[in-house]
């Protein structure tokens, strides 16, 4: 270990601690779970998909850290209680919590019944209040303070049409989270939010319908490269690695009087607040310009 990492981690004080990750058996959620693991933070994970979680177990264990598991769907209230009765006999208090869990589809509002309203909301708000409540149980349990960590989205900064149960839960988490930094400020319970935008994840891939999935899976690499540069700032979207780095931050006494924030980890999106780089010599500008548009449409050129 050099002394530059010798003194990071000694300020981060990650060592020893006790983290959940609700959703940490695949895609980001395992990313994170390693992320902490290596740190030095023994571990409790719940997911619904139990090979993934079973490799991501042994990875952990790898770094020689604790690891508890749980096959629960974390939208379900009674699995979602029974697992953190688990994580309250297995290691009696928490330090970190992060809540992974989240999804959607792309639909027009009004296409929408009743049943896929009421799961969009509890996925992505509903079991989060949950969480939280029990979470803070079990940190407070430990006497020292700890750090909450809630998923939302740039879909909760933006008007996201054919995704609206999804961002307007969003919002709601990332609002609660305000509320609860505020609430917890003076145990020393801080509470934050991360905000991704595209990443390479199975979630993520999922949300689109199949024809529009099927389209994407004919583009070369290098197409869909281009697409990402015009879209995001940085160029590219962020690895699993980036988000798995802003839960360590949060996570860690690098951030102790970090409470009620969000976090945008989207390489740039949320700053350009619409602007792509057009191609053409159109560059940073919200609409196609002269360069561009006769490509776009032909006809009208």
């Amino acid at each position: 270990m050099s002394e530059a990492q010798g003194f990071l981690d000694q300020r981060a004080g990650l060592f020893g601690r006790k983290a959940a990750v609700i959703g940490g058996g695949g895609g980001i959620g395992a990313g994170i779970t390693l992320a902490l693991a290596e740190a030095g933070v023994d571990v409790a994970i719940c997911d619904i998909d139990q090979d993934q979680m079973a490799v991501t177990v042994a990875e952990a264990k790898g770094h020689g850290r604790e690891v508890l598991s749980a096959l629960v769907d974390a939208t379900d209230p009674a699995a979602l209680d029974s697992f953190y009765d688990e994580v309250t006999q297995g290691f009696g208090n928490l330090d970190i919590v992060v809540n992974v869990v989240g999804g959607t589809f792309r639909t027009s509002f009004m296409e929408m019944d009743r049943d896929a309203i009421a799961r969009d909301i509890q996925r992505n708000y509903g079991y989060v209040v949950q969480s939280v409540q029990r979470a803070v149980q079990l940190i407070r349990a430990g006497g020292r303070g700890g750090s909450i960590i809630n998923f939302t989205t740039i879909e909760a900064h933006r008007g996201a049409a054919s995704f609206s149960v999804y961002a307007g839960a969003k919002a709601a988490t990332t609002n609660f989270t305000r509320s609860m930094a505020v609430e917890l400020g003076k145990e020393g319970i801080r509470l934050n939010c991360i905000a991704p935008d595209t990443t390479p994840s199975n979630g993520n891939n999922s949300a689109m319908p199949p024809e529009i999935a099927a389209s994407f899976a004919n583009l070369s690499p290098e197409t869909m490269g281009k697409g990402m540069a015009m879209y995001i700032p940085i160029g590219s979207p962020p690895p699993i690695a980036a988000l798995a780095n802003a839960v360590l931050f949060l996570a860690s006494d690098l951030a102790a009087f970090v409470s009620g924030i969000t976090m945008h980890v989207d390489g740039g999106t949320m700053a350009a607040a619409g602007f792509l780089d057009w191609p053409y010599g159109d560059g940073f500008v919200p609409v196609a310009l002269s360069g561009t548009l006769p490509y776009i449409f032909p006809e009208n050129a």
